[in-house]
């Protein structure tokens, strides 16, 4: 079979991709992780087939640095806190109907309480599995020994080959969600310049709904992009990343509300006003101008923050501070033309009033000033928060950051 040139390509490219992808990433690294904890522990572990090795070492090794430590520790002391519950009733009463029964249910109260998470379940199966062999010693402190192997080969597997940091495609979840908004008010715009029908109003309205999914699906992506920069050892100012990404999101899960509620008054306003136009042909086209210069803004605020510190920002950030002046005057023009049209008219002053309100709670959402302070409020939140809770990387940062770096690198970042 011949391959055509620009056909291998491609799937060379394909290939290469998916090898970014998170479940192919996850897969190959849970498959050698467990296959060197199995090798390792066939050296050491007394049992014949320590399977628990390879089996820690599977549910450790996650796709980023920091679940794979998380997930580690609160695995072997699941282990170890069943183990123990074992081996004190083996001496007590051995193995009954009725003391196993006992033993799970003490062994989930004490997983509840040691907070291992999702391994709790674990807690109650390393203690029957422990309590149902004759040599309860040996097989209890080979389990624990096979389940810290697991650990350490999983986290050392890590550590060396560091995972991949997922923002870049957070960030293009975010861009592409922030295209969608845009994409949603270039429509809304074109259809209030004319005579819109209730039904086109309304299905402008589902469509914003849907928005919600959208913002669920890239929630979940800034969450793994978040935990791959934390205690990433290729990463400086994690945090810093962190909150302008999560920052950023809020910012646009805001502005789809109220482009949800802008959908819901134009619906409104459609159905009072069938089958006339919704405005005046001269409003109309500046509500039109207006919902296309926000929905450029938000594309460009989408941009700026997603993207790194470089000459690529600094042009992002002028590019949104020329839309939103132009918007903000497009802005004040339409504010004259629905004032005169409900002096005029005023009939739907109620629904005219709103409209203007929601297009400049967006506008007030993009102002540059506003996501200053705000990302600045947020970074000193969560520096106290990490400072309170950990106090010794406080310590450890003194001796390896300049002070006040946090800060001015949000000065470059936050417009």
């Amino acid at each position: 079979m011949r391959v055509v040139p620009g056909e291998w390509t491609t799937s060379v490219v394909r290939l290469v991709g998916k090898h970014r992808d998170p479940v192919v990433v996850q897969t190959l690294r849970s498959a050698a992780a467990a296959t060197i904890a199995y090798v390792v522990a066939l050296r050491v572990s007394p049992e014949a087939a320590p399977l628990t090795a390879p089996l820690t070492a599977l549910l450790v090794v996650q796709v980023t640095l920091y679940a794979t430590i998380t997930t580690g520790i609160r695995r072997v002391n699941s282990v170890v806190a069943g183990v123990v519950i074992a081996i004190g009733f083996s001496v007590l009463v051995g193995l009954t109907w009725w003391s196993l029964g006992l033993i799970i249910l003490a062994s989930l109260v004490v997983g509840h309480l040691v907070r291992v998470s999702e391994f709790v379940p674990e807690v109650a199966i390393s203690a029957m599995l422990v309590l149902g062999v004759t040599r309860v010693g040996d097989t209890a402190w080979a389990r624990v020994l096979e389940t810290v192997i697991g650990a350490v080969v999983g986290l050392t597997f890590n550590l060396l080959l560091a995972p991949p940091v997922w923002v870049d495609a957070a960030g293009e979840s975010i861009e592409d969600l922030a295209r969608r908004v845009r994409q949603l008010m270039l429509r809304m715009g074109e259809e209030a310049a004319g005579r819109t029908p209730v039904d086109h109003a309304t299905a402008r309205l589902h469509e914003a709904r849907r928005l919600d999914h959208d913002i669920v699906e890239v929630d979940a992506a800034l969450k793994q992009a978040e935990d791959s920069l934390r205690l990433n050892p290729r990463v400086r100012e994690g945090l810093l990343h962190r909150v302008v990404l999560r920052t950023g999101l809020d910012t646009l899960e805001i502005c789809t509300v109220v482009l949800r509620v802008l959908a819901r008054s134009l619906t409104d306003l459609a159905k009072e006003r069938e089958p006339e136009r919704l405005f005046a042909p001269e409003t109309g086209a500046a509500l039109e101008q207006l919902l296309s210069e926000i929905g450029d803004a938000v594309v460009s605020f989408a941009v700026l923050v997603t993207t790194d510190v470089s000459v690529s920002a600094e042009s992002a950030e002028n590019r949104l501070a020329t839309e939103l002046r132009a918007a903000t005057a497009t802005r004040d023009k339409l504010a004259q033309l629905l004032l005169a049209e409900i002096q005029h008219d005023a009939g739907e002053w109620q629904l005219h009033g709103a409209v203007l309100t929601e297009v400049n709670r967006i506008l007030d959402e993009l102002d540059t000033e506003h996501r200053s302070r705000r990302l600045l409020e947020e970074l000193d939140r969560c520096t106290r928060e990490e400072r309170e809770r950990m106090p010794w990387v406080t310590r450890l940062r003194k001796y390896v950051r300049v002070p006040g770096r946090n800060r001015r690198a949000v000065s470059r970042r936050s417009m």
